[in-house]
């Protein structure tokens, strides 16, 4: 007996109740007493193929998760490098605004260089969003407010402008939950969102910007993991082109734009908003239809705490200096000298060294009140390595840590061992000398 077998894929079969399911079909043919005979096998697959499925998400998600933190990495690299050149330029106007008069007619010209400058900040916020350590500012509030206040923004003023064809609807839930989350970085998650609805909207159609609460009494799977529990949930949708299938899965890659490079911005708007999301423990969902428009669905925690209140701008007597003794550690000269001349004007005496070895060594012959000490010195020792070692000869030595990054685990790892406070590059007078005034009043 001789015979040959057929393998037919997947085929789908109807059950009784109207369902289908895919099936495995094996066909085996011979001859048996000199007539042909055919045995199929029918085997459901249903199980194999859901697991396949979930194996290729699972795939598809670690190579997006490692491609975003290789990005994010040189991002990082890049924004620390820009945080000290724009340091310079904020930190110096600020000082020429304290010493200038109010009458003077180069004043303005001082605020705009100032204001241009926090801006530049700003875009820098969206490279190190892309490093999944952008949120260094946490608090409880409102989505509701801050898409509010995104509406009254120059930048929305802007957007409507340049697309004065596309009109812009909310329907905003008035009793939606509190978040905890970071204000600047939230407010720029919207208008990326805002602006990219626009964008895709060919000159004219409708942007809607909804919010609503909603109970998950399971999790949900997609383009990532959702977790049950409260969410409040933001959408924006447009009229626009929709996403082609094939392009859907890469929209949030940093630079990836089927757009206008220049009028349509750096090319981060979607991969700043994934980074926001993920800072955020949110969960991110598009639907699309080529021709029809685009529908991006973003998914919070929700928290059941009363909205922080805004903090007024402290006075100059709250962080003014009381002649205490200060060294300022950081291996970029321009950011020595802006932090000296800072802490001398606050009423301080201050002096700086380029390294971690030279800080050592001044330190075994001079005592100070406060180390200001910068994260990521090259070469040599870095902040954390520096202050352990001065530690192990000066164990109650207060100090204030500066990086141009977010809080990292090694910035934790010195907060641990018992630096005080901990601020982000570049300087602002306020802040600065703010966090320089606690350490040095705790006992």
């Amino acid at each position: 007996m001789t015979g040959r077998k057929t393998l037919i894929p997947v085929r789908w079969h109807r059950k009784k109740d109207g369902t289908v399911f895919p099936v495995e079909i094996t066909a085996s043919h011979f001859i048996w007493n000199s007539r042909p005979v055919h045995i199929a096998a029918i085997r459901d697959i249903s199980s194999r193929l859901e697991a396949e499925e979930e194996r290729k998400r699972l795939e598809e998600r670690l190579h997006r998760a490692e491609k975003m933190e290789a990005l994010g990495t040189m991002a990082g690299g890049v924004a620390h490098d820009l945080n000290n050149i724009l340091g310079v330029l904020v930190g110096y106007s600020e000082l020429l605004l304290l010493k200038m008069p109010e009458d003077s007619p180069f004043r303005g010209h001082i605020i705009n260089i100032l204001e241009s400058g926090k801006r530049s900040a700003a875009i820098i916020q969206d490279l190190l969003a892309l490093t999944r350590r952008g949120v260094t500012v946490s608090k409880v509030l409102n989505l509701n407010r801050i898409i509010y206040d995104c509406l009254k923004t120059p930048e929305f003023e802007t957007l409507k402008s340049l697309y004065p064809g596309v009109t812009f609807r909310t329907d905003l839930n008035p009793d939606l939950l509190n978040i905890k989350g970071s204000p600047v970085h939230l407010g720029k998650m919207v208008m990326n969102l805002l602006t990219n609805a626009a964008e895709a909207s060919f000159e004219q159609g409708k942007v809607m910007i909804g919010t609503e609460n909603r109970y998950l009494d399971s999790p949900v799977s997609g383009y990532d993991e959702l977790k049950e529990g409260e969410h409040i949930i933001l959408t924006v949708s447009d009229q626009g082109k929709g996403i082609a299938p094939k392009d859907i899965g890469r929209i949030f890659e940093p630079f990836y734009t089927k757009k206008m490079m220049g009028r349509s911005g750096t090319g981060l708007g979607l991969a700043v908003v994934w980074g926001a999301v993920k800072d955020h423990g949110g969960y991110i969902d598009v639907k699309s239809a080529e021709g029809e428009g685009t529908t991006f669905t973003l998914y919070f925690p929700a928290v059941r705490e009363a909205e922080d209140t805004e903090q007024q701008k402290p006075l100059f007597s709250e962080y003014e200096g009381r002649n205490e003794s200060i060294l300022v550690v950081d291996d970029v000269e321009e950011q020595r000298k802006l932090a000296l001349n800072m802490l001398t004007t606050l009423g301080y005496q201050a002096t700086a060294v380029s390294s971690g070895e030279e800080a050592l060594e001044y330190l075994q012959t001079t005592k100070v009140d406060l180390l200001v000490l910068d994260m990521i010195m090259t070469p040599g020792m870095d902040g954390l390595e520096t202050y352990r070692r001065i530690l192990e000869f000066s164990p109650k030595q207060k100090a204030v840590i500066v990086s141009g990054y977010s809080e990292t685990d090694k910035v934790r790892e010195v907060r641990e061992l018992g630096a005080g406070a901990y601020i982000q590059k570049p300087y602002l007078m306020d802040k600065f000398g703010l966090a320089v005034r606690k350490v040095l009043d705790r006992n």
